[in-house]
Order: C-alpha cells, then sequence, then structure tokens
C-alpha cells in the first residue's frame, strides 16, 4: 500500500512539474523570431500584436485569411437620377436575392420635387418638402440578369395613408423568403426624420412574389426597448437571416445620447414572420457599425462593420451567431451593404459567404445643393468558394484630390495660425 501510494505521489508531482507546450517555449531562452513561420511558433514567448496575429484571426496574412478582401466597385447602369438635381435619392439598398432566373432588390427612393431641408430644418418640411434624404421616401424595387444592368420594376411598398405605420415614410428595406411567402422589413416614419432625432418602428409587408403585391401588416414588428435601455428610442436596419430553423432579425439602435454610438448588432428571434420576436440578452452584439450586414460563414456568421464606433471598417466573425470578433480590418468598406446571400433563407450550417452585393454613396451630390444618394455594386472576396488573389491585395493608392479634399476646416487653420503666432513671440 505504501509503496503504490508513493508512486501516485511521484506521478502527481510529474504531472504538475511537466509545462503545456506554452510554458516550455516561454521558459527556456528565446531565440530570434523566425524568418519562416511554422506550426510551433504560435507558441513562443510573443508580443501583444504578435499574439493577436497568431490567435485572433484564422491566417497571418491577409491573402490567406478568408475574412478578408478588399472591395471594388462599378457604376450600376439603368437608373435615372433627374440630371443628379438632387430631387430623386436612392439608398439602403436589401439583400440582393436571385428568384424567377433574374436578381432582384429593393431600396429607399426619394422622388420629390425639392430637395431635402435638412433634419435640422425638419420643422420647415411639409408634404412636398423633405427633411432628409430618406424623408416622403417609398420602397421601389429593380431586377437584373446580371447584377450591373438594373431595370426598375416600380413601387413595392408605397406610404400608406395617414395615420398607419409608415405614413410619412418607408425605408430601410430588407427581404425575408419564409416557407414559400417573401416579407419585407422596413421602417416607417410616422413624422419627419429630425423633428424628435430619427425615431421610427419596423413593421413589415409580405407577398406570394418577389414582383408583389405586397400587403403591408400595419403593425409594429419589432418593438422599441423599455425606458433606459440601449434601444429605447430607435430600431433600424432590420436584417432577416434564417438559422436553426427560427428567423433571425439583425439591427441597429444608439445609445449614449446626445453622441450616439451607432450598434449594427441587435438580435430578435422568433419563427413567425409577423411576430412576436424575442430580443437577445445580450444586445448589443456589436459596439460598432452603422449599417447591418451579415452572410452565413462556416458554422457561424461574417459581419461587415461600417463607420462609427471604435471597431468600424473591420470584417467580424460569429461561431455561434451572437458573440463577435474581428476577422479583419478593411479599406473602402462598403456603407450600407446589401450582399448577394444564396444561402440567407435555407437554414444552412455551413455558410458559403459573399462575393458582391449593392451598397450606396450618399455623397453624390453637394449639400445645399442638390444631396442626393445612388446606388452601386460591390465586389469582394469573402467566400469559400472563390479564390481571387487581386482581392487579397492590401494597400490601396487613392488620388491626390482624395486626400486634399479632406483638408483642414478654417477653425482647424485658425488654430493652427494662433498656434504659431505664440510660439514667434
Amino acid at each position: 500500500m505504501i509503496k503504490n501510494m508513493l508512486i501516485v505521489g511521484v506521478m502527481v508531482l510529474v504531472a504538475c512539474q511537466s509545462p503545456d507546450k506554452n510554458t516550455a517555449s516561454q521558459n527556456r531562452e528565446q531565440t530570434p523570431f523566425p524568418y519562416t513561420i511554422t506550426e510551433d511558433t504560435k507558441y513562443r514567448q510573443l508580443s501583444a500584436a504578435m499574439k493577436r496575429s497568431f490567435h485572433d484571426y484564422s491566417a497571418i496574412h491577409p491573402r490567406n485569411n478568408e475574412l478578408y478582401s478588399q472591395f471594388k466597385y462599378t457604376e450600376l447602369k439603368g437608373f435615372d437620377y433627374n440630371g443628379h438635381d438632387g430631387t430623386i435619392s436612392r439608398r439602403d439598398p436589401s439583400k440582393v436575392i436571385f428568384e424567377n432566373g433574374q436578381y432582384y432588390v429593393w431600396y429607399t427612393k426619394r422622388d420629390t420635387p425639392v430637395i431635402p431641408v435638412g433634419a435640422s430644418n425638419a420643422d420647415q418640411s411639409n408634404d412636398t418638402i423633405p427633411s432628409t434624404d430618406w424623408d416622403l421616401a417609398e420602397i421601389w424595387y429593380a431586377t437584373s440578369k446580371d447584377g450591373f444592368h438594373w431595370e426598375e420594376q416600380g413601387v413595392a411598398v408605397p406610404r400608406p395613408p395617414k395615420p398607419e405605420v409608415g405614413w410619412r415614410s418607408v425605408s430601410t428595406t430588407d427581404i425575408l423568403k419564409w416557407k414559400g411567402k417573401y416579407y419585407l422589413y422596413y421602417q416607417g416614419f410616422m413624422e419627419a426624420s429630425g423633428k424628435r432625432g430619427d425615431y421610427c418602428p419596423v413593421t413589415v409587408s409580405y407577398a406570394d412574389s418577389p414582383d408583389g403585391p405586397w400587403t403591408a401588416s400595419g403593425k409594429v414588428v419589432i418593438e422599441n426597448g423599455p425606458e433606459g435601455s440601449w434601444d429605447q428610442y430607435a430600431i433600424h436596419d432590420p436584417y432577416p437571416l434564417v438559422h436553426d430553423g427560427k428567423i433571425y432579425i439583425y439591427y441597429k439602435s444608439a445609445f449614449n445620447r446626445p453622441n450616439p454610438v451607432w450598434v449594427g448588432g441587435g438580435l430578435v428571434t422568433g419563427t413567425d414572420p409577423l411576430g412576436p420576436f424575442e430580443k437577445h440578452p445580450l444586445n448589443p452584439l456589436t459596439s460598432s457599425g452603422h449599417e447591418v450586414t451579415m452572410f452565413p460563414f462556416k458554422e457561424g456568421l461574417g459581419a461587415i462593420v461600417a463607420k462609427d464606433g471604435t471597431e468600424h471598417f473591420t470584417i467580424q466573425y460569429a461561431e455561434d451567431w451572437v458573440n463577435f470578433e474581428i476577422a479583419s480590418i478593411g479599406e473602402l468598406v462598403p456603407v450600407a451593404a446589401g450582399p448577394f446571400v444564396p444561402d440567407a433563407y435555407t437554414n444552412t450550417d455551413y455558410g458559403r459567404g459573399i462575393t458582391w452585393g449593392l451598397s450606396h454613396f450618399v455623397n453624390a451630390g453637394t449639400y445645399g445643393v442638390n444631396p442626393h444618394s445612388i446606388l452601386t455594386r460591390f465586389d469582394c472576396d469573402l467566400s469559400l468558394d472563390v479564390d481571387d488573389p487581386q482581392m487579397k491585395e492590401t494597400g490601396i493608392r487613392h488620388d491626390l484630390d482624395v486626400y486634399y479634399s479632406q483638408g483642414l476646416s478654417k477653425d482647424q487653420r485658425k488654430r493652427i495660425e494662433e498656434q504659431n503666432l505664440k510660439l514667434q513671440k
């Protein structure tokens, strides 16, 4: 018995003293970081930056990272903007879907006799004068055979009569295909944007065909949060997907007023497209982003996080569809992207990613002169089925006027001049 106890004691002591691979590597004398990376390199004692390279990303170089890509843009054909005088605007495209042998996209279209007066002048707006680019708007749709040339088909969801949800404006839509039917989720404004911020509820219309006709549900389907919660004022950019046999709708909201941070990661789930939906207890799920753009990728969910916040212009990934981590940092990331996501509604358990879609440019005109937005096409390689080395290159050389157009303001120049004068005294 004593002999056996001694053997066990020695085994325990040896086990306690046997370092794991990482500890052993760190305790031995550190050699210079190797020129050629091997699998063992990740177990060295590493700086914080190199730890991130080995442990936080799928590859140590962007060219080997499936969730890294450049984004290429192409001007779309088929959309008229009335000479770009600011009276016609198209923005916030939905996901692109392929039905009936062609691509479909839905978007916010404003066609008004005059340009917007601006959110700060919302009290000057009326039934024909818009406050913002998305005020007095309706949801239109277009079709395409190739994704470059589009034919506008007309209004999908018009503004309903007052006082129904969306009577002032309907905007920022996205599409869901569920059990053979189609659902458009969108923001329904009950007042001119800017009068009380950008408050509006989310509602839904449904149809048996992507060509309509669409029937408005006439009700709010994603409720604002209770007083004091992060989404008490705004539920924007509904973005539906199908996962685990349920409808997942991601959305954005804002908190920390008067300096709000837009968050593209709220989530509700349900089994009926008309609701009710249950909010996820961990909301908000991302800390940055101005629009919601997501796509099934492998077991989890990829996300394009554009604009706003500390993690802006990143591609993120959540294996559990909830907890997002940065997968790569992007350049020229599309804003308000509506990608073509072939497996958005197939309830896939292994997503293939995306290669193209539509987004918008909101600065197609000049503020106060002809402000309006236009739709554009983006291409990328965030897909398991494409291997495009050109999309994996790093570094973009902009024309010089891109840099100089971001020049100092008058106030900044004045500050610098005053600093120079102080130094000269």
